[in-house]
C-alpha cells in the first residue's frame, strides 16, 4: 500500500508491505513454506516460529512444507497470559530445542529481537532468523547480532519496490 502508515515500530513510512496478505494465499504460502522449511533444514533447527501473530503463518507454512520431518512450530508471546499455564513461549519446545526464528516483515527488528532475548531466558537455541520482507530499515543487523549473525530475509524491498520513495541511492 503506498500512503503514509504508523509501523508497529511507532515510526511512519511512505508505504506498507503487507506479508500475510501473500502469505495467507495458497501459492504464497507454498512458497514460503518451502524456503522456510528448506532453511530450518540447513541449520539444523528442530523448531520454526517467533513473535507472535508475525511469526504463525511464516512458522505454519514451513509444518506444512517439511510434512513428515520432525519440526515443530511455536510463538513467542509479547505479553504473558494471566491464566493457563501463564507460557511466554507457546509450542512442543523446551530448553535446548535449536530453532529457526521467523518473521513476516522486518523494519526495525524490535519484535524478533524481543522474542529472540525471551526464547534465551526460556533456554532455547537459536539456530538462525528468517525474514519473509526486509524493509531494509536495519531491523536485519539489529536481528543479526542477537542471533549470532545468521539472519537473511528471502525477500528485500527493493526486489520488491525499486522505486519506493525512501530509497537512499
Amino acid at each position: 500500500m503506498i500512503g503514509e502508515v504508523t509501523l508497529s515500530s511507532g515510526r511512519t513510512a511512505s508505504y506498507y508491505v503487507d506479508a500475510r496478505r501473500a502469505l495467507l494465499r495458497p501459492p504464497g504460502f507454498r512458497a514460503a513454506g518451502e524456503l522456510i522449511a528448506a532453511a530450518a533444514g540447513e541449520v539444523g533447527a528442530d523448531a520454526v516460529g517467533g513473535p507472535a501473530t508475525a511469526a504463525i503463518p511464516p512458522s505454519c507454512a514451513a509444518l506444512g512444507a517439511a510434512a513428515g520431518a520432525d519440526l515443530v512450530g511455536f510463538f513467542v508471546r509479547s505479553e504473558r497470559k494471566s491464566h493457563g499455564l501463564q507460557r511466554w513461549v507457546e509450542g512442543p519446545v523446551e530448553a535446548g530445542t535449536r530453532c529457526l526464528v521467523v518473521e513476516d516483515t522486518v523494519t526495525t527488528g524490535g519484535s524478533t529481537v524481543r522474542a529472540i532475548e525471551r526464547m534465551r531466558e526460556e533456554g532455547l537455541e537459536i539456530a538462525a532468523a528468517v525474514a519473509v520482507v526486509d524493509r531494509l530499515a536495519g531491523g536485519g543487523d539489529a536481528i543479526a547480532a542477537v542471533a549470532g549473525g545468521s539472519y537473511r530475509a528471502l525477500v528485500t524491498i527493493d526486489e520488491i519496490y525499486p522505486g519506493r520513495p525512501d530509497r537512499a541511492d
